[in-house]
C-alpha cells in the first residue's frame, strides 16, 4: 500500500495540484490582461471624464455647504456628456458648447412656462419634435438632440421659481462647460490616445476579418455562416473607418500634419488596404479543395499563413491598447517560405505542364499574402520606432475627398418634413410617446413620473428591433441593479462607503453602456439607488418606483414603435440595395479605367472603393435591423439576404481584380476585358432600373447573353496566351503574364455570373414585394 502511494498516487496528486496552480496562474494573468485592456480603453476613459466632471463639483461645493449647487452642476455635466463624440477639437468644442446651451435653455424655458399650462405643453411638444428632428444633420446633431430631450424631461423633476430658475439653469450650463474643460484637459494630457485606441480597434476588427477569411479554407466550413459574420463585421468596420477619416483627415486639413498624425494616417490607409487585400482573396473554395485533393498540404499551409497574418495584427492591436511599444517577432517570413516550398513541391510532384494551373492559383495566393505582409510591416514600423514620416501615399486634396462634408443647410431640415422621412416619423413617434408618458405619470401615484420620460428617450430608437432590445435590457438591468443595491444597503450603513460605491457604480455604468447595455443599466440603477440612499435615507421604495417607471416607459416605447408610423425595414431595404449595387457598378467603372490608365490610384478610384464598402455595410445593417423585427414584417427575408450576400461577393470579386492591377505590372487591357466589364456593369445598371421602376421587369431577360461575350469566353484563354507569348521575352516573363491572365479571366467569369444572379434575384424580389 505504501509503495502504491509513494510511487503512483502521490506523484499523480502532485501533478494534478501543479496543473491546477498553473491553470489558475494562467487564468489570473489572462484576467489581469483583460482588466488592463478594459481600463485602458476609450469607453473607460470617457466614463472617467464624466465621473470626474460630476463628482468634483459635488465634493468641492459640499465642503462649503453648497451641496445642491454642486449636484446641479453635476446634472448639467451628465446631460451634456452624450454630445462628446469622436471628432476634431474644433467640432468637439462647438458641439459640446451647443449641447450645454440647449440643456440649460431647455431647463430654463420649462421652469419659466410651468405656471402657464396653456403655453407650457404646446411649447414642450414643439421642442421635443424640433430637437428630435435635428438628428437629420448626422451623428453629432443626434447626440445633441439626445442631450436636449433628456434636459426637457428632467426639467419636470424639480420646478424652480424667480431667481432660483436662473441660478439653476446657470449652474447646469456651468456643469456642461466644466465637462468640456475636463474633456479638453484629457486631450491635452493624452493628445493621441483616442486616435491610438481607435486605430487599435480598427486593427483588431481587421484581424478578426482576416481570421474569418482563413476559416473559409476549412474543407467542411459553414461558409454561409462565415460570410454572414463577415457582413456583420463590415458594419462595425465602416463605423470605425468613418470615425478615423473624420479625425485624421479633417483635423489634418484644418491644423496641418504632425509626425504622429502622419503615422496614424499611414497606419489607417494600410488597414484599409489590408482589408481590401483580404476581401480580394475571392476563390471558389470547393473547386480548390477538389483541385488539390491529391496534394492535401497545399491549402492548409496557406490557411496557416492567413491565420498568422490575423494573429500578428491582433498582437499589434493589444500592444497599442496597452500603450506599449511593439516588438516584431518576424515569423511571417517563415510562413511565406513554407508556402513557397509547398508550391515548389507541387510543381516537382506533378510536373511543369500538369501542375501549371495549380501553381498559378497558389502563386496568386502567395502574392496577395506578400502584399499583406508589406502593409503589416508598415504598421509595425509605425509603432516600433520613432521614424519621422515625411510622405504619404496619397495627397492631401485626394484625402479630403474621402470625408463627408460638414454643413447644415436648412433645406435638409425642410426636405425631411414629410412621412417619407424616417427621422420625421421617428420625431412624431417620440413626441406622441413622451406626451403619453407625461399623462400616465400624472395620472398614476408615482414618485418620480419624469423617469418614464427619461426611459422613453433612452430606449426609443427609429427601428423596432433596437427599441425592443434596449427595452428588454433596460428592464432586466434595472431589476438586477435594484436588487443588488438594496441587498448592499442592508449591510452597509456608512455614508462614505455608500458614496464611494455610488461613484464606482457610476463609473462602471458609463463604461459598460456602449459595450453591454444590460450591464450598464444595472450599474446606473445601483448608482441612482445609492444616491437616493444618501439624499433621502428614509425613502426605501425608490427601486420599486424606478422599476415600475422603467417598465411603463419601456412598454410605451415598444408599443409606439409597433403602432405609430412604424419604419419597417422591408420598406427601406430596396433603397439600400439600389445604393449598394450602384456603388459596386461605380467601383467597377473605376477599375476598368484604372486597368487602361495604370499608374497611381486616383482619388476617384479610392472614393468609389470607399463608397462600395460603406454601402455594402449599410445594406447589411439594414438587413440586421429587419431580422430583429416581428416575423410578419420579415417579408422575403431569404431573398433579401441572397441579394446582400451577392453584393458582398461581387465587391470581393471586384476588389480582387482592382487589387491585382494595383500590385502587378499588368499588360494592356484587351478588348475581351472591356467587353466583359461592360456587360457586368450593364447587368448592374439593369438591376438598379428594375428597383427604381425605370424599366418593365418583363423587358429584361437575364438568361440572354451577347454573342460576342460567348465568343470571348470561348476563345479568351487561347487568344490571351497567344498575345502574351508574343509580348514575353522569356519563359519567366510569360509565366507572370499567364498568372495575370488566369486570375483576371477567373474573376471576369465570376463577375458575369454574379451580376446575372443579382438581376435574377432583383426580378424575383420585385415580383414578390
Amino acid at each position: 500500500m505504501t509503495f502504491f502511494y509513494n510511487f503512483l498516487l502521490k506523484p499523480a496528486t502532485g501533478i494534478f495540484y501543479r496543473f491546477n496552480i498553473f491553470y489558475l496562474c494562467k487564468e489570473s494573468i489572462r484576467m489581469i490582461a483583460k482588466i488592463r485592456e478594459f481600463t485602458g480603453g476609450m469607453n473607460f476613459a470617457n466614463a472617467m471624464k464624466i465621473t470626474l466632471a460630476a463628482v468634483i463639483p459635488v465634493v468641492l461645493l459640499n465642503g462649503f455647504g453648497y451641496f445642491e449647487y454642486g449636484f446641479t452642476i453635476a446634472v448639467g455635466a451628465l446631460l451634456t456628456y452624450p454630445s462628446d463624440i469622436p471628432s476634431n477639437k474644433t467640432h468637439k468644442i462647438r458641439g459640446v458648447t451647443i449641447a450645454a446651451l440647449i440643456v440649460a435653455g431647455s431647463n430654463l424655458l420649462i421652469n419659466f412656462l410651468y405656471p402657464i399650462p396653456l403655453l407650457l405643453y404646446p411649447v414642450f411638444t414643439f421642442l421635443i419634435f424640433f430637437l428630435a428632428m435635428i438628428s437629420v444633420y448626422g451623428q453629432r446633431a443626434n447626440m445633441v438632440s439626445f442631450s436636449g430631450l433628456l434636459a426637457l424631461s428632467l426639467a419636470f423633476a424639480h420646478i424652480h421659481k424667480g431667481t432660483e430658475m436662473l441660478i439653476n439653469s446657470g449652474l447646469m450650463l456651468a456643469g456642461g462647460l466644466f465637462y468640456l474643460l475636463i474633456s479638453i484637459a484629457y486631450d491635452l494630457i493624452w493628445p493621441h490616445r483616442y486616435v491610438q485606441q481607435q486605430i487599435a480597434e480598427c486593427i483588431r476588427l481587421t484581424a478578426k476579418y482576416m481570421k474569418l477569411r482563413g476559416d473559409l479554407w476549412d474543407i467542411d466550413a459553414d461558409r454561409a455562416k462565415i460570410i454572414e459574420n463577415q457582413l456583420h463585421l463590415q458594419v462595425e468596420l465602416n463605423t470605425i473607418h468613418e470615425n478615423l477619416r473624420e479625425i485624421l483627415i479633417r483635423y489634418r486639413s484644418k491644423s496641418g500634419a504632425s509626425n504622429q498624425n502622419r503615422k496614424m494616417l499611414l497606419v489607417f490607409i494600410s488597414c484599409v488596404e489590408i482589408l481590401e487585400l483580404g476581401l480580394s482573396t475571392s476563390f471558389n473554395h470547393n473547386e480548390l479543395h477538389q483541385k488539390f485533393s491529391n496534394f492535401p498540404k497545399a491549402l492548409p499551409t496557406y490557411q496557416q499563413l492567413a491565420y498568422n497574418l490575423a494573429a500578428t495584427l491582433k498582437r499589434i492591436s493589444k500592444r497599442i491598447t496597452r500603450n506599449k511599444q511593439y516588438q516584431s517577432k518576424h515569423t511571417l517570413t517563415k510562413d511565406l517560405e513554407a508556402l513557397e516550398k509547398v508550391i515548389a513541391a507541387y510543381r516537382t510532384e506533378f510536373g511543369e505542364t500538369q501542375a501549371s494551373e495549380g501553381v498559378l492559383m497558389l502563386s496568386n495566393m502567395l502574392h496577395y499574402a506578400e502584399k499583406q505582409i508589406e502593409k503589416i510591416r508598415v504598421i509595425e514600423r509605425a509603432f516600433s520606432s520613432k521614424t519621422d514620416l515625411k510622405e504619404l501615399p496619397v495627397k492631401d486634396r485626394e484625402l479630403e475627398k474621402l470625408i463627408t462634408p460638414v454643413y447644415y443647410p436648412f433645406n435638409t431640415f425642410k426636405e425631411n418634413l414629410s412621412f417619407s422621412s424616417l427621422i420625421f416619423r421617428h420625431s412624431l413617434r417620440i413626441t406622441v410617446t413622451i406626451l403619453l408618458g407625461l399623462i400616465v405619470g400624472n395620472l398614476l401615484p408615482l414618485q418620480n413620473p419624469y423617469w418614464i420620460l427619461l426611459t422613453i428617450i433612452v430606449i426609443m430608437r427609429p427601428g423596432y428591433g433596437l427599441t425592443k432590445e434596449r427595452s428588454y435590457n433596460r428592464i432586466i438591468g434595472t431589476v438586477l441593479g435594484g436588487v443588488i443595491a438594496f441587498a448592499s444597503l442592508h449591510f452597509i450603513h456608512n455614508n462614505i462607503a455608500i458614496g464611494t460605491i455610488a461613484v464606482v457604480s457610476m463609473l462602471f455604468g458609463f463604461a459598460f453602456t456602449q459595450i453591454n447595455y444590460k450591464v450598464g443599466a444595472t450599474f446606473v440603477t445601483m448608482y441612482v439607488v445609492f444616491i437616493y440612499a444618501l439624499l433621502m435615507p428614509e425613502n426605501t421604495k425608490v427601486a420599486e418606483f424606478r422599476i415600475l417607471d422603467t417598465a411603463i416607459g419601456g412598454a410605451l416605447a415598444f408599443i409606439a414603435n409597433y403602432l405609430l408610423w412604424p419604419s419597417w425595414e422591408f420598406l427601406s431595404l430596396p433603397a439600400y440595395i439600389r445604393k449598394s449595387i450602384e456603388a459596386n457598378a461605380n467601383y467597377l467603372r473605376e477599375i476598368k479605367l484604372y486597368y487602361v490608365a495604370k499608374g497611381e490610384t486616383t482619388a476617384a478610384y479610392r472614393l468609389s472603393r470607399k463608397n462600395a464598402f460603406v454601402e455594402t455595410g449599410n445594406l447589411m445593417a439594414s438587413f440586421q435591423r429587419m431580422s430583429q423585427e416581428p416575423k410578419s414584417k420579415q417579408k422575403q427575408i431569404q431573398l433579401l439576404y441572397k441579394i446582400v450576400e451577392l453584393n458582398h461577393t461581387l465587391l470581393s470579386a471586384s476588389a480582387s481584380i482592382g487589387t491585382y492591377i494595383q500590385t502587378h505590372h499588368t499588360t494592356k487591357s484587351s478588348e475581351a476585358f472591356n467587353v466583359v466589364m461592360n456587360t457586368v456593369i450593364k447587368n448592374l445598371d439593369n438591376a438598379v432600373k428594375i428597383l427604381t421602376h425605370e424599366v418593365q421587369p418583363s423587358s429584361i431577360n437575364p438568361e440572354s447573353k451577347d454573342h460576342e461575350l460567348d465568343l470571348r469566353f470561348t476563345e479568351l484563354k487561347n487568344l490571351r496566351a497567344k498575345e502574351l507569348r508574343a509580348l514575353a521575352n522569356d519563359d519567366a516573363e510569360f509565366y507572370l503574364k499567364m498568372q495575370e491572365s488566369q486570375l483576371v479571366i477567373e474573376q471576369l467569369v465570376w463577375l458575369i455570373n454574379l451580376s446575372e444572379s443579382i438581376v435574377k434575384t432583383t426580378l424575383k424580389l420585385e415580383e414578390k414585394l
